[in-house]
């Protein structure tokens, strides 16, 4: 007891002790709370947390209690190093810094854009930093390197103090990955990169041709990439320069890319469907577990056909197969066995199929020409080349696609164009109409996959269409 009592006129001894122990106690009664008396009664649980006051802990170890009485030396150890009055002082101090700390990192970012010919070190000139802040930021370690490849439009952020210190750099890398660095003292520089989720969303369009597709697609809300990515899926089965007839239509299902929900792009084509002259032809995109993707009809047919209808872009077919023609040079009879399609000088022309490069050379009237062979049945031929693709030769294999060389006048040409020929078992056929072999179905150990996961699209191809048809007999 004398210890105690010892202890306590040491402890309230000090004025500055005794008056903050009021100050807890005023703020206490203030509150509703009451110092524990002698006679309190403990028949009520009401009274009964009064008479042992207790400090809820913030955080409690294992095996401990949630709370423990508030006796003096309990209170001591409270309020004796970091008086109440003190600390509320420096709380609402340090809050303040930090809304200030706040407001001004908000004010002090500012957004380059990269200019044509920029570099980094000029993006940071424009924004007043200087050659060793470059040097700070590209080499702070992995991957901040990025920044040393820059393209036109593409923006920087940086945060820079009063003092034109950098404190941080936010670049964004891709679709889905963002370059951070921030400052961490005598110029070095923490790096990060943040990876967001991109949501897909499905969206359809749909609409009747009256001038072009190209057209009708635009007013349906379709991009020119899905535009043509829409002509590529049908391509095979469709001439879209010379079959196209007013009244076609198409239905396309296609995704959209969003990040933070704001949309990024479109993504890819799921289904689509286009009726061309009364003839219906649907197409549905299928993955499989590898990462494989292609198009096929609802019974797994490959849209894909082994040959291009058309191995060039063009403009128009300036001289149909025809095997009675006259030829516009000779004036005498000579059978054109094969099309020609006019088209700009330079304009890639693409094998047509899969296959081995048996002739790439001048071939008389041809001019520079490229033969394919394709398996042991077809080869084809392109004429009037201007130049041949790099880095091929006679030997090579190519891919359905390919870039084999360019839209020239060589040779016996009256202008630019390809004349293309299309050969079965050594006899020539009309590139325009010959029937072209199928490519590979689905394989068999994708089907029911293909059909399970496919369903809901044709379904929705079906309520689309049936809509669209019910509209037009209104």
């Amino acid at each position: 007891m004398a210890a105690t009592a010892r202890h306590c006129h040491d402890f309230l001894g000090n004025p500055r002790r005794r008056n903050l122990l009021l100050a807890v106690g005023a703020a206490m009664i203030v509150a509703g709370l009451a110092l524990p008396s002698s006679d309190a009664v403990v028949d009520s649980p009401a009274t009964q947390t009064v008479k042992t006051l207790t400090l809820p802990e913030p955080a409690v170890a294992q095996g401990s209690t949630r709370s423990r009485p508030l006796d003096a030396d309990a209170l001591r150890e409270a309020v004796m190093e970091r008086p109440a009055a003190e600390t509320e002082a420096e709380a609402a101090a340090i809050e303040d810094r930090s809304a200030a700390t706040a407001a001004d990192s908000a004010a002090a970012w500012q957004t380059v854009t990269v200019g044509s010919g920029d570099n980094l070190a000029a993006v940071f000139d424009r924004a007043g930093l200087t050659p060793r802040d470059v040097h700070n930021v590209v080499n702070a370690g992995d991957p901040a390197g990025e920044l040393t490849r820059l393209y036109p439009g593409d923006n920087i952020h940086l945060r820079i103090d009063d003092n034109g210190v950098l404190g941080g750099v936010r670049y964004r890398m891709d679709e889905t990955r963002t370059l951070r660095l921030e400052h961490t003292g005598e110029g070095a520089f923490d790096v990060t990169v943040e990876t967001a989720t991109l949501q897909r969303r499905t969206a359809e369009a749909q609409g009747t041709i009256k001038s072009s597709l190209y057209n009708a697609a635009l007013d349906a809300g379709l991009n020119d990439r899905l535009i043509m990515e829409l002509a590529g899926i049908f391509g095979w089965d469709i001439d879209f320069a010379l079959d196209i007839r007013a009244g076609d239509r198409f239905i396309v299902v296609y995704e959209e890319l969003y990040r933070d929900g704001e949309k990024i792009r479109n993504g890819n084509i799921l289904a689509a469907e286009f009726i061309n002259r009364g003839e219906r032809f649907r197409a549905l995109r299928y993955e499989t577990a590898e990462g494989e993707s292609n198009y096929y009809a609802p019974d797994g047919r490959s849209m894909r056909k082994a040959f291009l209808r058309t191995p060039t872009d063009f403009t128009r077919v300036s001289s149909e197969f025809n095997p009675n023609r006259v030829h516009p040079v000779y004036g005498t009879k000579r059978p054109h066995r094969g099309t020609d399609y006019a088209a700009p000088p330079g304009t890639p022309i693409k094998a047509a199929g899969d296959g081995k490069i048996i002739h790439r050379g001048t071939k008389g009237g041809y001019g520079k020409t490229v033969v394919l062979k394709h398996g042991s049945r077809y080869t084809t031929l392109y004429a009037h080349m201007r130049s041949y693709a790099r880095g091929q030769s006679t030997g090579d294999r190519v891919k359905q696609g390919e870039i084999i060389g360019y839209v020239g006048s060589t040779g016996l040409s009256t202008g630019p164009h390809l004349h293309y020929e299309f050969r079965v078992n050594g006899v020539h056929r009309n590139p325009r109409t010959v029937d072209l072999p199928e490519a590979e179905p689905i394989a068999e150990r994708y089907r029911a996959d293909f059909e399970r996961t496919t369903a809901a699209l044709i379904t929705r191809l079906d309520t689309l269409s049936g809509t669209r048809l019910a509209r037009a007999d209104d």
